[in-house]
């Protein structure tokens, strides 16, 4: 099948895991012999002539990634204009460098390419399928207080339903999208992230070389990876560091990532004196994070709202013991007692009782993470995921052009929390 996938990140340019998901979504599918093209853009904040739009052949992929127009729009100052413009340039490519390539679909990820993935889909008259990676109510608990939560919850809104197919990432995603946006969850199909898990690998020697880097000091090392939001409870983390220290003097806690959030964290880590405990590194390089997982004593995921939680495959890809909210996808990613331990969403004491259990019984903890790598490549193998997407493609029928009215947004807790 020839795909045209449009996503607003595409390796180099990474903001979560929703980037890394298309990328390898994107390589699985040209090495099964589709044709695939990803409509992506430059990095925010570049210059046409410094970084113009590109069309090149990555791993099999043509990418095609679009310059910034010159207006003076920032994401973080407005986030909705941004989009737009955005949006705009990724329609404009889509319809005059594409040549005589047609697509047989049009693949959207997430609400910031709503508008240039219906667009091209009603233009070049073929079906739109749509993955929703999270939802702006999931980051929020349920509250749309501001307008702007209320504008993505919309443009959410409109592209689930102009979907000619619908994709998740895991069940807790396909509940949450149908009830938000009054779907039957019976049109809502889901295909997990994935792992290659032979890029994760790391010798001995690169294990110390990083462990002796980054943390230094004796005693046990755990680490926390991926962005830092307040959805993703790492302030519930650095909570729960005292009392882990006082179970196991010595211990120290490594949080890599960037985020909005990083100031309040380190705020954080002063309030619960543990300020000289907890080292930010910044978002470490790609060459440095498989051994660095592999380093660490426990890699704890303490997210509040996570869809499904990318980084619990990317840690048990590394051979690292694993301990993980229920939140979400995390639930269905980690089973407790056999490929990690668990806690409860915001559960300050039963963190640092899992992360003590971890640190009490390191040979337990390896047989969870052997465990948890041999899971991979039944659950999780992206040559499968890929076929089943592929799947996805093949029964979709195309429905629109269509005029969709606006969603009407509860003035409460849209969970009904």
């Amino acid at each position: 099948m020839r795909v045209l996938m449009v996503s607003w990140e595409y390796p180099p340019v990474i903001v979560g895991g929703l980037g890394r998901h298309v990328h390898a979504l994107a390589v699985e599918l040209a090495a099964a012999g589709h044709e695939v093209v990803v409509l992506c853009r430059q990095p925010a904040g570049s210059d046409a002539d410094t970084h113009p739009t590109t069309d090149e052949v990555h791993d099999g992929v043509r990418v095609l990634r679009v310059a910034e127009d010159p207006p003076h729009l920032e994401f973080e100052r407005d986030m909705v204009a941004w989009t737009l413009a955005m949006g705009h340039g990724m329609l404009r490519a889509g319809l005059t460098r594409l040549g005589s390539w047609r697509p047989d679909v049009v693949h959207a990820h997430d609400w910031l390419v709503a508008h240039p993935a219906i667009a091209l889909a009603d233009v070049l008259a073929v079906p739109l399928v749509v993955t929703i990676h999270a939802t702006e109510a999931g980051r929020y608990a349920g509250w749309l207080s501001s307008p702007l939560s209320r504008q993505v919850h919309s443009a959410e809104w409109w592209l689930a339903h102009r979907a000619d197919a619908l994709i998740t990432c895991s069940a807790a995603m396909r509940a949450e999208v149908a009830e938000l946006y009054d779907l039957d969850p019976a049109r809502i199909v889901v295909r997990h992230n994935g792992i290659a898990p032979r890029r994760w690998r790391a010798g001995a020697a690169r294990v110390r070389e990083v462990r002796e880097r980054y943390a230094p000091a004796d005693g046990p090392v755990l680490l926390y990876f991926g962005r830092l939001e307040y959805e993703k409870g790492v302030q519930d983390l650095i909570g729960a560091l005292p009392r882990i220290r006082r179970a196991h003097p010595g211990t120290r806690l490594l949080v890599a990532g960037t985020g909005t959030a990083a100031e309040q964290l380190v705020a954080a880590a002063r309030t619960h004196r543990v300020r000289r405990s907890v080292t930010f590194t910044g978002r470490l390089p790609d060459a440095d994070l498989a051994a660095v997982l592999r380093a660490a004593d426990a890699v704890v995921l303490p997210s509040r709202y996570e869809p499904f939680g990318i980084v619990a495959l990317e840690a048990a890809a590394a051979g690292a013991p694993l301990v993980a909210s229920t939140a979400g996808g995390l639930g269905e990613v980690v089973l407790d007692g056999e490929t990690g331990l668990s806690f409860a969403p915001g559960d300050v004491a039963a963190l640092a009782e899992a992360v003590g259990a971890v640190l009490a019984d390191p040979a337990a903890a390896a047989r969870r993470a052997r465990a948890a790598r041999k899971r991979l490549g039944s659950a999780f193998e992206w040559a499968r995921i890929a076929a089943d997407t592929v799947t996805v493609y093949a029964g979709a029928t195309r429905g629109g052009p269509v005029e969709l009215a606006r969603p009407k947004i509860p003035t409460g807790n849209v969970f009904g929390r």
